[in-house]
């Protein structure tokens, strides 16, 4: 098990067999010291990209993005999901449906912060049913700017996020994989490799 995968065993609670609650790190309190790890992870996994920018979606995915733009020396851009009287002039839009809140969102990034020659990792903290990804995914290329990659923090494989966003033939690199929150249990995709072995 990885870093974040035996802190998930120890803090995640899984809530339903499509709900890991993980607030207690990642998306309500974060511990700094685990996004510099992620940060680093992402760094590493993806130093020869060239990355220029980091996209990312408020608010759980800022964190992450952070830590990975302060090792990489990149600026993060993060789309918001409510209209601001700061954020106006010219924007990229996409709507997006969030699976846990079940509702959609319009998110928008400022013009002026993503161009054309950009080459961009998206980050973001869960990959489900790829709504975020794919809707960053199209707010990058609206700006006429390369996605380079999407760095996800926990990915939902037993959802078809992950393939629906490869499909379209996007690097995905998650962190932590899970294969199935089945019986209250987290189980990683390593693990039940493992298990066939």
């Amino acid at each position: 098990m990885n870093f974040l995968e035996e802190r998930i065993k120890k803090d995640g609670k899984v809530l339903s067999e499509h709900v890991l609650k993980v607030d207690s790190f990642l998306n309500h309190q974060i511990d700094p010291n685990l996004m510099l790890e992620i940060g680093k992870e992402f760094a590493a996994r993806f130093a020869n990209e060239g990355i220029t920018k980091i996209v990312t979606i408020e608010s759980s995915g800022i964190a992450p993005a952070v830590m990975t733009g302060l090792i990489l020396k990149v600026p993060v851009v993060f789309a918001r999901k409510r209209k601001s009287l700061t954020l106006n002039g010219d924007l990229l839009t996409a709507s997006v449906h969030s699976f846990t809140k079940n509702e959609t969102n319009e998110i928008s990034i400022s013009k002026k912060y993503v161009n054309k020659e950009d080459r961009v990792l998206i980050i973001d903290d869960f990959l489900a049913n790829g709504q975020a990804a794919l809707g960053l995914v199209e707010i990058v290329q609206q700006s006429g700017a390369e996605v380079s990659g999407i760095g996800i923090v926990i990915e939902k494989s037993f959802q078809q996020g992950a393939q629906i966003v490869t499909k379209q033939g996007h690097r995905v690199e998650s962190i932590a994989r899970i294969a199935s929150l089945k019986n209250g249990e987290v189980t990683f995709i390593n693990e039940k490799v493992e298990e066939l072995v």
